[in-house]
């Protein structure tokens, strides 16, 4: 009978350590696990699981990403979504569920090489596909600011899509990416190779125009390279190129809004004035 009070006085203690320990949990950060996409399998394992057909892997982990929720996912969640798609596309390169999942959330998730070599390999395995090269071409762009190797890409695209009009279209994105190459005198000679390939005349004559701004550019930043060299300074306007004697005359913009000189003193394509 004497021991029944040091029982309830252990129990007491144990109810109070369980009280004090709960509340440390709860003031403990917890992040969500994301079960769908918690691991990445090898792909062997993934093809042993599928009974052989790495086409059948190819698709459950394609299944994986498709039913994952993003919204609670972090950038290591993203890094294992990365992986599982790539993985996915080296099992089966042409499957058109991954690549359009691939192309929609990785490159904004910080993943954007695992989402090029999806797309890559969606380009060559399928030949008749606009949508891969096309995507492949935005993130070269639009993250990566490459406006040379977007438009290569750009132009793989134009020539899959049937309608003439169409291509144009994607022909004429393409060119105007060509002003956001780093080689610009390379971007130039795109623009000149793509006015000899192309059958209309108006398109080629549009294309040779765009081609002899590039090059007026990269004459005025050849120019700016010389001033600073001159003076140990770089150039504020344009109008220093000329007052020095550098450069003749400004060139005109026929298709543009001219041209500018930014706060490192290197010619740029000006801006048109937003209304």
């Amino acid at each position: 009978m004497r021991r029944y009070p040091l029982s309830w006085l252990g129990l007491l203690l144990g109810c109070m350590v369980f009280a004090l320990a709960q509340g440390q949990i709860q003031r403990v950060k917890r992040s969500q696990v994301n079960a769908e996409i918690a691991i990445s399998l090898p792909s062997f394992i993934q093809v042993v699981l599928a009974g052989g057909d790495r086409y059948l892997a190819a698709s459950w982990s394609s299944i994986r990403a498709l039913v994952t929720e993003t919204i609670r996912m972090g950038p290591e969640d993203f890094r294992v979504l990365a992986e599982v798609q790539r993985d996915a596309s080296w099992l089966n390169p042409a499957h058109e569920d991954n690549y359009y999942i691939a192309a929609a959330i990785l490159p904004w998730e910080g993943q954007l090489e695992a989402a090029q070599t999806i797309l890559r390999r969606a380009t060559l395995s399928r030949p008749f596909d606009v949508s891969p090269p096309f995507y492949y071409a935005f993130n070269l762009v639009h993250f990566s600011g490459d406006g040379l190797g977007a438009a290569v890409w750009l132009r793989q695209a134009a020539a899959k899509v049937p309608s003439p009009e169409q291509a144009l279209m994607l022909e004429s994105f393409a060119v105007r990416w060509l002003d956001r190459s780093q080689d610009i005198e390379l971007a130039a000679r795109m623009a000149d190779e793509m006015a000899a390939q192309t059958k209309r005349k108006d398109f080629a004559d549009y294309l040779r125009l765009r081609g002899q701004r590039l090059r007026d550019l990269a004459m005025l930043r050849r120019a700016a390279s010389s001033y600073a060299e001159k003076f140990g300074r770089p150039a504020a306007t344009l109008a220093d190129l000329v007052q020095s004697g550098i450069v003749k005359n400004l060139p005109a913009d026929r298709i543009g809004s001219g041209f500018a000189i930014d706060s490192r003193g290197v010619p740029i394509f000006a801006e048109r004035p937003r209304k």
